[in-house]
């Protein structure tokens, strides 16, 4: 009996021995990225409407925002922050950076708030609250990064026939809903447009890290740049880059910045996790009660990012109703801006 207990207690202070070096590494790289990347929602959304004013629209597939200086600060930033999170995913497993994005939504909630006015009221504060809470508790279970030594074997990984399946379904719904339900209901649901982002996302992080790994690898003195795997993970990057920037500019022209930014946390990070747990086995390296605490996490950042959505319009101290409008004006230096009311419009409240 004795020696079971000593075993038990040897299994939970490997369980609960803390963070390592590289996790700690992952972990300051991502909440720098988070700063950056909710900045540069601000700064392109403003650029997205300076150029839609004098321009067409990216919401109905024009690129006059390419000519415009100020979205251009916002893609920098967004970049800097892509590299720190980049850079952040080489040391610590997904399950644990991604998740961080969370602070990104509290950041471009807040300077929405101040910047664009779009309002956050008292249960948006409490939404980032939970936020917070639930980004420290999976930060604190995480598990340990996997040892790997060669992208070979991140490619074997890749090549399961679990994770083949989720990537082959993904490129499948993607493609249908580009072809098929975009060109019809892309304005006035914003489902579509994130639903491809975070499904084309879910792709790009585990080529990011796979990538992340190899050049974390090569620096340290093992070469992987000679790996043709290598320079295939980069190829998924950048067209996965590529996509989910096309659409996210879609989204953000379109709908209102604080509806964007939770949404889109929600389901890139589902997917993500997903992913990763397919390809990386992040939950074979754990015991059931650090699973469970992750995805209580998980659900607390829900909330979070769910209040932050439902009480972003609130007036006059009540909740109201929402509808499913492409859009609606409220006009601002001349511009009419777009968006999802939260509310009816007045119309329909007196009919």
């Amino acid at each position: 009996m004795a020696a079971l207990d000593t075993g038990a207690a040897d299994a939970m202070s490997d369980a609960y021995k803390g963070m390592s070096s590289d996790n700690i590494k992952g972990l300051v790289l991502g909440l720098s990225s988070s700063f950056f990347i909710g900045a540069s929602f601000i700064v392109k959304k403003k650029g997205l409407k300076k150029a839609g004013a004098s321009g067409v629209r990216a919401g109905v597939g024009g690129y006059s925002y390419l000519f415009e200086p100020l979205w251009w600060v916002g893609m920098i930033t967004m970049i800097v922050g892509e590299i720190a999170n980049f850079a952040a995913y080489a040391f610590a497993p997904a399950i644990l950076v991604t998740p961080l994005g969370a602070l990104s939504i509290i950041i471009s909630a807040v300077l929405a708030h101040f910047i664009l006015r779009e309002k956050l009221h008292i249960f948006g504060i409490l939404g980032c609250a939970l936020c917070v809470v639930g980004s420290t508790t999976i930060v604190l279970h995480a598990p340990q990064e996997r040892e790997i030594e060669s992208v070979k074997e991140v490619w074997d990984l890749a090549s399961e026939p679990a994770f083949l399946f989720y990537a082959a379904l993904v490129i499948a719904v993607v493609l249908i809903l580009i072809f098929q339900y975009i060109p019809q209901y892309g304005q006035t649901h914003i489902l579509f447009y994130i639903g491809v982002c975070s499904l084309v996302g879910s792709l790009s992080v585990m080529s990011v890290k796979a990538l992340g790994i190899a050049l974390k690898l090569t620096l340290s003195g093992t070469n992987q740049l000679i790996y043709p795997q290598t320079w295939t993970f980069a190829m998924v990057v950048t067209i996965c880059v590529l996509t989910q920037m096309n659409y996210l500019n879609k989204a953000l022209d379109t709908f209102n910045t604080a509806v964007v930014s939770p949404i889109y946390y929600v389901m890139f990070t589902s997917f993500t996790i997903l992913a990763s747990v397919i390809m990386f086995k992040d939950w074979d390296r754990q015991n059931p009660t650090q699973i469970v605490t992750e995805l209580c996490g998980f659900v607390t950042i829900l909330s979070g990012t769910f209040l932050l959505h439902k009480t972003k319009d609130i007036a006059d101290g009540s909740m109201s109703m929402a509808v499913r409008l492409p859009k609606h004006a409220d006009e601002e230096d001349g511009y009419v801006q777009e968006g999802i009311p939260l509310r009816r419009q007045e119309s329909s409240r007196t009919s």
